[in-house]
């Protein structure tokens, strides 16, 4: 996936977090130096602390208060020195109010465009289809080029161990592993690899080496067992916040297509 989808998929995640709920009150808790701080502004802060787990204690709502005064006497000091004028902050400024109305549209959106059981146990089954019944334990050997894979191979037919060869693997995650990959589905692979451990036989290396996007792979099964998916149960919530994150990122797609953007 490219760097810049997993940052807007991310940043879509993120804004899925539930918004507390707040009462709307329109009176003020207290003035600043003439400023008016609402009781709507102390709502929402103490609506953030309840979600945390924190509860509306007398002593809580005073110290919201006095924390919402330190801030008020902050913002003017910087109002004062024309920091809101600035462009990098004034553009931070946008950036954060402009997340909190995103956060607001997305949460107001998931309510109306529930993700129902049934989709979510379709999911799950697709996720079960695709993780076969197998899963396999594998060392590999990433390097630049076939010709290296090529020598990895016939150093692998002398005698000489797959661990000690790993060392001069480009992959960093398991290069000091001794080139171990632990446990896994084929489908958790790129398509080239997962199709070159499944033809393995225990004990086994690819004789030939395997290109994928990454570079060139020897690949060594070490074992195989039968895969049992996690219960359905057990998963249920993680399937169903990514199908609201597919849903939101079709929503954006959607919208983009229709936008005019110059």
């Amino acid at each position: 996936m490219h760097k810049l989808t997993k940052l807007a998929s991310a940043l879509l995640l993120g804004a899925m977090i539930s918004l507390p709920a707040v009462a709307a009150k329109g009176g003020t808790l207290v003035t600043v130096n003439g400023v008016a701080i609402s009781d709507n502004v102390a709502g929402a802060f103490l609506a953030e602390q309840e979600a945390q787990g924190t509860p509306a204690t007398p002593e809580l709502k005073n110290a919201i208060k006095e924390e919402l005064i330190r801030r008020e006497l902050l913002a003017q000091e910087a109002k004062k020195m024309g920091l809101d004028k600035q462009a990098d902050v004034a553009a931070q400024a946008d950036l954060a109010r402009q997340a909190i109305f995103i956060r607001a549209f997305i949460q107001d959106y998931i309510k109306k465009h529930p993700i129902s059981d049934e989709q979510v146990k379709a999911a799950y089954d697709r996720v079960k289809a695709q993780m076969g019944g197998t899963e396999y334990k594998v060392r590999h050997v990433l390097v630049e080029n076939e010709e290296d894979a090529k020598l990895i191979i016939v150093k692998l037919k002398k005698g000489e161990k797959f661990e000690d060869l790993a060392k001069q693997s480009k992959d960093p995650g398991s290069r000091e592993k001794g080139g171990d990959l632990g446990w896994s589905s084929p489908a958790n692979y790129v398509k080239p690899f997962g199709d070159a451990v499944t033809g393995l036989a225990k004990g086994k290396y690819t004789e030939t080496p395997v290109k994928t996007d990454f570079g060139y792979h020897v690949i060594l099964l070490e074992d195989s067992r039968p895969l049992t998916p996690p219960p359905f149960d057990q998963i249920k919530q993680q399937l169903a916040q990514r199908l609201q994150q597919e849903q939101i990122q079709k929503l954006v797609i959607d919208l983009r297509a229709k936008a005019k953007i110059q």
